[in-house]
């Protein structure tokens, strides 16, 4: 399934023979646009009715270490670990909480609901495999294709409550991840409002979750298109000290929660990034209108 991309985002070169539980572990995954491009929808159909699941975020991530997964042909950093096992309503209880703190904290202080959001998503730009598929997935992958992309392969509950937050036409950064220069290399289009994500039914895609239904769909994806590469990345380096305390990055959910594939960016975050970007040489390829 070469052509089948699905999530760059993390684990190892192993084909299982038995429906394997979920991973919750919020890799950066993003991936494929072979067999299921086709069969999302053009148009979003209507948002599904909520359950208590889908008002679950993650419960909150360990404290952060030096990340190795035994299926990994090499030991690379890692921004992710497996979160400890919970019971779901323990887990809605932690979420439910943490929800709250992220409002308060992440972005601007004078924001409310109804201000336009910008994002960052995190790929792999390096080849690795998950369930025998190579999830590799960059900037410059993303910037060949002629449809839009579903960004699918999300399997934690607070980015992929990130990506049903997300509406159309809002902006994105692309962030390159677990990597030798992880870092924010370009932008994107929300073009499509989320629908179910239909890898997770597949046994064969890089990360088929068994209990997700194609009747009671767990998972969510949204489309994005190629908006502009940058002439030079913000390296993860760079953000760090933009994110230090008085500095206009301190907020970040990013920065805050390292683990989280799908994050929140506020205007003024944004503002400063893309300020920062100008400065570095700007945009070398951009797609305008």
């Amino acid at each position: 399934m070469e052509g089948h991309q699905n999530r760059l985002r993390t684990a190892g070169v192993h084909v299982q023979r038995t429906p394997q539980p979920p991973n919750t572990d919020d890799k950066p995954v993003k991936r494929i646009s072979g067999p299921y491009a086709e069969a999302y929808p053009k148009s979003p159909p209507p948002p599904a009715a909520t359950t208590n699941e889908s008002a679950v975020s993650d419960p909150a991530p360990a404290s952060r270490t030096k990340e190795t997964t035994k299926s990994q042909p090499k030991s690379k950093s890692r921004t992710e670990a497996p979160e400890s096992k919970v019971t779901h309503k323990a887990q809605a209880k932690s979420a439910n909480t943490k929800s709250v703190e992220i409002s308060k904290t992440s972005g601007d202080s004078t924001s409310n609901a109804s201000d336009k959001w910008y994002w960052l998503m995190k790929a792999e730009p390096e080849s690795r495999f998950e369930n025998g598929v190579d999830v590799k997935f960059s900037i410059d992958d993303l910037a060949s294709r002629t449809e839009p992309e579903p960004w699918d392969g999300i399997r934690a509950y607070a980015a992929r409550n990130n990506l049903r937050s997300m509406k159309k036409g809002e902006l994105a950064f692309f962030y390159h991840s677990n990597c030798k220069e992880p870092g924010i290399v370009g932008t994107m289009e929300i073009v499509q409002e989320h629908s179910p994500d239909l890898s997770a039914h597949d046994p064969k895609a890089p990360y088929y979750d068994a209990s997700s239904k194609p009747e009671d769909p767990k998972w969510s994806v949204v489309h994005v298109k190629f908006r502009s590469k940058f002439a030079q990345s913000i390296g993860l380096k760079e953000l760090r000290e933009m994110g230090k305390p008085g500095q206009p990055l301190e907020g970040m959910q990013m920065l805050k929660q390292s683990r989280l594939s799908v994050s929140r960016v506020s205007p003024s975050e944004w503002e400063c990034l893309m300020d920062h970007v100008q400065k570095q040489g700007g945009e070398v390829s951009n797609v305008v209108g």
